[in-house]
């Protein structure tokens, strides 16, 4: 068996939780490739058993490399086991870190011609130092006005990985057979 494994970040963290996902899976014996969305154009996804797609927010939107590619491959990746993943700081509240309850997650879904069979959300990490002077200076703003942290000197990691480790398993135990 041959997983898939795609991304799109904007800082990093994405891209750290589908490697910790990318890990669970080899433990359990299973070969996966990893690959960054921005960097896929066409491909074919049938040679995989099943695939997985995260992608963070940034100022309310995902990048548009997560949209071009599910257009791109809409019949194939409705036609395989799939799970999606989305990475934004809003969900560092409880009450808005399941699909259900996350507007972003929400909105992708309502808009998007493909139908994951698994979702999920995580919080992402605010790393104030690492941003640009434009991008600190926003994301604090959106912080106050969201009643998160403002210190810009902070690094938080707000990633639950015991979460990131629950939803692993869910995606090993989907069936292959659509």
């Amino acid at each position: 068996m041959n997983y898939l494994l795609l991304y799109s970040t904007q800082d990093g963290q994405t891209k750290k939780i589908i490697m910790r996902i990318a890990e669970n899976i080899r433990r359990a014996g299973i070969s996966c490739d990893l690959r960054d969305l921005a960097t896929v154009n066409h491909m074919n996804l049938l040679p995989y058993h099943k695939v997985m797609i995260g992608a963070s927010i940034r100022y309310g939107n995902f990048n548009s490399a997560l949209h071009k590619f599910v257009l791109r491959h809409e019949n194939q990746l409705n036609q395989l086991p799939t799970a999606f993943f989305g990475v934004n700081l809003t969900a560092r509240k409880p009450e808005k870190r399941t699909p259900e309850t996350n507007a972003y997650i929400r909105k992708f879904l309502t808009k998007s011609p493909w139908q994951p069979d698994s979702c999920e959300v995580f919080a992402g990490a605010l790393l104030y130092p690492r941003y640009r002077w434009f991008d600190r200076i926003m994301i604090q703003l959106i912080m106050r006005m969201t009643g998160g942290e403002t210190d810009t000197t902070k690094e938080i990691e707000y990633t639950d990985w015991a979460q990131v480790d629950r939803f692993s398993e869910t995606f090993l135990q989907l069936e292959c057979q659509k």
